[in-house]
């Protein structure tokens, strides 16, 4: 039944060799890489006015100038992270870049903190999704936590169906917003250049303090690094390039360079137009969303364009986390492969997908869904210093790289690449020290916390090795003795097997044991063991305060001490229901003696399963 349902909801399997039918064309990774660093044009302005509304209306107008500079910044990464594809056409991207030039530290930093960085980016998509819905619906505003969960639940099963079946599902949201943010950039702009420019209503509660503070430049700073979550999402190209179409690297960098283009013209043509429509944040219990008041202010409030773009929203913000789901499991691979990672992250499910990556990519996403109650703003201090620590790190070490190599034209790919370095690497400081108070704090310390973690699991996953590795082993002596123990609650059908087992592999030293819980039903066993007990041995455990574990392990540690060069074999008899639901009905002692004796050093301990019929 399980198999079936899986089936249903998963679809079925595919072959290995199926795996390179599963690549991505241009077209389709645009949607499954570029959702996340397109979706932020529907916050990242917001993000810049709300700072900038501290000090007063006045000061909204430097929003237009601080997105330039952020443009700049956005394109001088995505040159950079262009460099990479071309030197690391098998993907990886920070991570295989810090390690390979920089060691293992700083590779685990990179690490670290695009994991953090992708799990908030689900987070963080699948919150701003519902208030775009609930900016058109606020009836919906109640059931945000529900609607986000509910989100990741459904992004969670496109991408365990498979990437490509995903990137096609994806594509239509993705050019839809597109489109539909390029209609409304251009419908107010020609608006702008015509003079038929009306404001925007201001919101019932702006978000505006009663007195304005100053404009200082740690004010313009604020806004600059709250405006750099538009450049959340635009290393994960260069980090899926083998889920690209041959050749990769080649379609992996056109695909960057087009949505490098597209961001940065949507970020500035949504900023511009909100300091010409007058656009002031709503600091109401249930605000509506900038691009909302924009969209209201171009379209008019009951316009299909106004909710198309909702909609479109809506839309491309839950596909940004698509972004994460696509490279956090790759990332979660690379590590395991390294035993960095619990090692079950190397396997592909069904699909040809890291399954194990996606579960718990969206477990984890939800529970801070739940825990920020779906509300984007309160989740964006968090979210862009991870990134920026990764570009750093990444932009350092494709220098080192790029001095190691020294291919033609070394020099000059080294000198953008340490621009871009040392860009990214100023606006993190001003990241970790504007955004300190406001949460970043926490992403510092979890960051070296997560580190640590990684090299634990690593010395593990090496010492694992070392005490299994055969080097200076010594060669195995011969089994004098073989002692089998048959573990029984009654004499019955289900017995008989274990004991025929038990005898087939030492015929000559098999006890079996039982435990006196009650002494009518023990008389009845003794009587029976004589007809059936196939000539072994019934040894009755005495147990006056009725536990079954606590005689059973102690009469087994002291079969287990009489020899040193034996092997001793517990078998546990287990009868199996014909349906699934019937082991409810049953207690599962073999279950727990399994798990008592499981980490028990010197024993064997061995099912003998009796099938009942239906």
């Amino acid at each position: 039944m399980m198999t079936e349902l899986k089936r249903l909801v998963v679809g079925r399997p595919l072959a290995n060799d199926q795996l390179v039918h599963e690549r991505l064309p241009k077209r389709l990774a645009l949607a499954v890489f570029s959702s996340d660093a397109l979706s932020s044009t529907a916050y990242a302005t917001e993000a810049i006015l709300i700072v900038l509304s501290a000090a007063g209306a006045a000061a909204l107008g430097l929003a237009t100038p601080i997105a330039l500079g952020i443009a700049v910044l956005l394109m001088t990464v995505a040159f950079s992270y262009s460099q990479t594809i071309k030197a690391y056409p098998q993907g990886g991207g920070t991570y295989i870049v810090a390690r390979e030039n920089l060691g293992t530290i700083p590779s685990l930093t990179a690490a670290s903190a695009l994991l953090i960085d992708y799990i908030l980016t689900v987070a963080v998509s699948m919150s701003a999704g519902v208030a775009a819905i609930t900016s058109a619906w606020p009836v919906l505003d109640p059931y945000r936590v529900e609607l986000a969960v509910g989100l990741i639940g459904l992004v969670s099963l496109a991408n365990l169906r498979g990437m490509k079946e995903s990137g096609a599902m994806f594509a239509i949201p993705t050019y839809t917003f597109i489109a539909s943010m390029f209609l409304l950039i251009g419908a107010g702009l020609v608006n702008v250049v015509t003079g038929n420019v009306t404001p925007a209503p201001p919101p019932q509660t702006p978000h505006l303090p009663a007195e304005a503070g100053a404009l200082s430049l740690f004010l313009i700073l604020r806004a600059f690094a709250a405006g750099c979550t538009a450049l959340t999402g635009i290393e994960a190209i260069a980090d899926g390039v083998p889920a690209f179409r041959k050749p990769e690297s080649h379609n992996a960098a056109i695909t960057l360079a087009i949505m490098a283009v597209l961001l940065v013209t949507m970020f500035l043509g949504i900023t511009v137009l909100a300091n010409a429509y007058h656009i002031i944040p709503d600091g109401s219990h249930e605000p509506e969303t900038a691009n909302s008041q924009l969209a209201r202010a171009i379209f008019g409030a009951g316009s299909p364009f106004y909710f198309l773009l909702q909609i479109a929203t809506m839309a491309i913000l839950v596909l940004a986390s698509n972004t994460a789901f696509a490279d956090f499991p790759r990332l979660a691979y690379f590590l395991a492969r390294d035993r960095y990672f619990p090692r079950q992250f190397t396997q592909r499910g069904d699909r040809l997908v890291f399954s194990n990556g996606i579960v718990a990519l969206g477990l984890i996403a939800s529970i801070l869904v739940v825990a920020f109650h779906a509300r984007e703003q309160a989740l964006l201090p968090l979210y862009a210093v991870g990134v920026f620590i990764s570009f750093t790190i990444s932009q350092v070490g494709m220098v080192q790289h790029w001095r190691r190599a020294q291919t033609p034209g070394w020099r000059r790919s080294a000198l953008i690449n340490g621009f871009g370095a040392t860009m990214t690497g100023v606006v993190m400081v001003v990241l970790a020290v504007t955004k300190f108070r406001e949460g970043a704090w926490a992403v510092l310390l979890l960051i070296p916390m997560v580190v640590m973690a990684l090299l634990s699991i690593h010395n593990h996953y090496v010492a694992v090795a070392e005490q299994l590795s055969l080097e200076g082993a010594p060669r195995p002596a011969p089994v004098r003795r073989h002692t089998a123990l048959v573990l029984v609650s009654g004499v019955h059908r289900g017995v008989i097997p274990a004991l025929q087992y038990a005898l087939s592999i030492a015929p000559d030293n098999v006890t079996a044991v039982y435990v006196d819980l009650d002494a009518e039903n023990t008389e009845k066993i003794r009587r029976k063991w004589e007809e059936w007990g196939c000539g072994i041995p019934l040894v009755i455990l005495p147990s006056p305060y009725r536990s079954l574990m606590q005689p059973l392990l102690q009469y087994i540690d002291e079969v287990e001490a009489r020899y040193d060069d034996d092997v001793l074999t517990i078998i546990l008899p287990e009868f199996v229901p014909s349906k699934w639901w019937q082991y409810m009905l049953h207690n599962q002692t073999g279950l727990q003696l399994k798990a008592a004796l499981f980490f028990s050093r010197g024993k064997v301990v061995t099912s003998v399963p009796y099938h009942l019929e239906h």
